[in-house]
């Protein structure tokens, strides 16, 4: 099954294109501005984005330039006659397609299973999917270096991502400090409990909203640290 995002701050035309795209089996998910496309975008996996180009608090055009920052996945921008000026605007910072009201819904529907087709077959949402670690709203992808919580990039060090990199990799999965240390370090570990414990500290820091409460990183005492499976 694959997850569609429309974006529209029209609620009757997000109905209708929810009921026709269900009926094809996708899941679809809903937002009515682009700020809050944002926020499910950075929380599920999305396969493809059908994107109004005017709505409030964040428009369509802004809202592409900040997906296209860090995801490849398709996107569909939706347009009335009048914008012209923005479609090729959207397709020249990265959409992939266009549709103007009012639309045919069997003719979306076909440009939508074009575009996932395209997606797939070219390997793009199998390589995101290798390349890309979460748990939650916790992501990182293991080609750019990037880590994002909650939408938010927050910036590590190089020990810090291989560590939390370890951890992600193996949700659930209880490391003791000696483990950590060796696997990340590349040496024998003596006497390295402060040290570990120093970079788990910091790392709590940059990515949970309260360290001594976190919600990702975890300490089983006496044994090590684990990432929860969110």
């Amino acid at each position: 099954m694959y997850n569609i995002l429309v974006v529209d701050d029209d609620k009757e035309i997000v109905e209708s294109i929810d009921i026709y795209l269900k009926n094809e089996g996708y899941k679809i998910y809903k937002a009515y501005n682009g700020l809050d496309a944002l926020d499910i975008i950075a929380n599920e996996k999305i396969h493809l984005i059908l994107m109004d180009i005017m709505m409030p608090r964040l428009d369509g055009i802004k809202a592409t330039i900040k997906i296209r920052e860090e995801k490849n996945i398709p996107i569909i921008l939706i347009s009335a006659k009048s914008e012209d000026t923005d479609k090729i605007l959207g397709l020249n910072i990265g959409a992939d397609d266009y549709i103007t009201k009012p639309f045919n819904l069997l003719e979306l529907v076909a440009r939508v299973k074009s575009s996932l087709r395209r997606y797939v077959n070219l390997g793009t949402y199998k390589n995101e999917d290798k390349d890309v670690i979460k748990s939650g709203g916790l992501s990182m992808n293991l080609l750019t270096k990037e880590v994002v919580v909650d939408g938010e990039y927050v910036k590590l060090t190089p020990i810090e991502f291989n560590i939390l990199m370890l951890l992600l990799s193996n949700k659930g999965v209880v490391f003791s400090i000696d483990e950590i240390y060796e696997k990340v370090w590349k040496e024998q570990s003596f006497n390295v409990e402060n040290t570990v414990a120093v970079h788990i500290r910091r790392i709590r820091e940059k990515i949970e909203i309260n360290p001594k409460e976190p919600k990702y990183l975890k300490v089983v005492w006496g044994v090590g640290y684990k990432v929860e499976k969110l």
